[in-house]
């Protein structure tokens, strides 16, 4: 068994007042994923336009966890779609190798877990839970766990496919406060033989508004035997330990606060590991990781896509620097790696971290949503009929826009 090693309850958006500053020994375990190993009970969030090869070996590089591509969808992979190859390649180097899939037809899911664990995939994580509107009102996303029997057909196919490697699930409370749907998830994964489940503790009708509730991720840990994980609002190292502390769940997954702060896979390292973490990086320093991102995006995709994908990184690496407004709006329409040079080179190298920043919203914007259903989609929660998937390419290419904007 291969180890990784580098070096309450509804909880508010301000910093943490009292904690233990970091992990006593032994206080926490490795978090198993069948015959995987993860110390520290770590994840990156699978985000689309985030989570590709170059940003996960960045975040790698600061900390050990497990790093899962953003999400890749079965039709897309079995057809051979450019952009879904891409986003679910690896580097030699790459462990465990952990990749996202979405699905809605257990014919295609089994398929392509097949593929996957050909090439050599350690690690499935399996999302139920985008709460994007185009995606929710065609029976895809979070959609899917309404219908238990549904999201046990597809887990089935996924885990009857894998063989010995690892099949995780990913959910959402439920669709919203009415309709609750995470204890069902639950007993399904843990029937069906996933190696563990991570629960965002908002609804889809949240999308990332307000404070996430823990207690619902405490309550789903309470229920199962399988290996748990928590996701919402761990904007800090210490927020991690307040979140397994509070509510004994097996990991963390981090989302939006590592958009910008790859470092905080370090910091998440040090306290695991009973140290204290590093202060936060100088502008100076957060220049040298974007040249190196930039540099790895351009590699990966090209100049001009390349380019184009760090004009969003650029916005995040800056957020809260004093002065940093103006580089930005020049940051969002630059053209090549110079121009992002040399307007960096325009702000003061010596500028500290602003604590500020610590616990901004990076990226999704807030607000809530009316979660929209196919027509009489709640009158059958008994069905296990898949929802329709998209045949023609260019169905396929608006249905994985859609995916992309969750």
């Amino acid at each position: 068994m291969k180890d990784l090693h580098k070096e309450p309850r509804r909880p508010s958006s301000s910093p943490p007042t009292e904690s233990p500053a970091h992990a006593r020994e032994g206080e926490f375990k490795p978090l198993q994923l069948g015959p995987l190993s993860i110390w520290p009970p770590v994840e990156l969030a699978p985000m689309a336009g985030v989570s590709n090869l170059p940003f996960r070996r960045l975040c790698a590089e600061f900390g050990a966890g497990l790093f899962l591509s953003e999400m890749i969808t079965a039709r897309g992979y079995r057809l051979e779609n450019e952009m879904s190859r891409l986003l679910a390649a690896s580097a030699a180097d790459e462990w465990p190798r952990s990749v996202q899939i979405y699905g809605a037809d257990p014919l295609d899911l089994g398929e392509m877990v097949k593929q996957l664990v050909a090439d050599g995939v350690d690690h499935i994580d399996m999302n139920f839970g985008c709460p994007v509107p185009k995606v929710t009102r065609h029976g895809g996303g979070s959609a899917i766990p309404v219908k238990p029997r549904l999201l046990a057909r597809l887990l089935r196919a996924a885990v009857s496919s894998a063989g010995r490697v690892p099949v995780t699930i990913k959910v959402r409370k439920g669709i919203d406060d009415s309709l609750i749907t995470y204890p069902d998830a639950g007993r399904v994964a843990q029937e069906e033989g996933a190696a563990g489940i991570c629960l965002h503790g908002r609804t889809a009708a949240e999308l990332y508004s307000g404070a996430a509730d823990w207690d619902a991720i405490g309550d789903l840990k309470s229920q199962v035997s399988i290996p748990v994980l928590g996701n919402g609002d761990i904007w800090e190292a210490h927020d991690a330990l307040r979140m397994m502390r509070s509510t004994g769940c097996d990991g963390v997954v981090v989302g939006r606060a590592c958009l910008g702060r790859p470092w905080l896979f370090g910091e998440l390292a040090a306290i695991f590991d009973g140290r204290d973490p590093a202060p936060p990086p100088r502008l100076a320093e957060v220049i040298r990781i974007m040249d190196r991102h930039a540099r790895a995006l351009v590699d990966f995709f090209g100049p001009e896509r390349g380019v184009y994908q760090m004009r969003k990184w650029c916005s995040w690496y800056t957020k809260g620097f004093p002065g940093s407004a103006a580089a930005r709006g020049k940051l969002s329409r630059m053209g090549s790696l110079d121009e992002m040079h040399a307007v960096l080179a325009e702000l003061d190298p010596e500028l500290a971290f602003p604590p500020g920043a610590l616990r901004v919203n990076r990226a999704k914007r807030g607000g809530t949503q009316r979660v929209r259903l196919p027509e009489g989609y709640l009158l059958c929660r008994h069905d296990d009929t898949p929802p329709k998937s998209p045949h023609t390419p260019e169905e396929l290419a608006a249905w994985e826009r859609a995916l992309g904007g969750g």
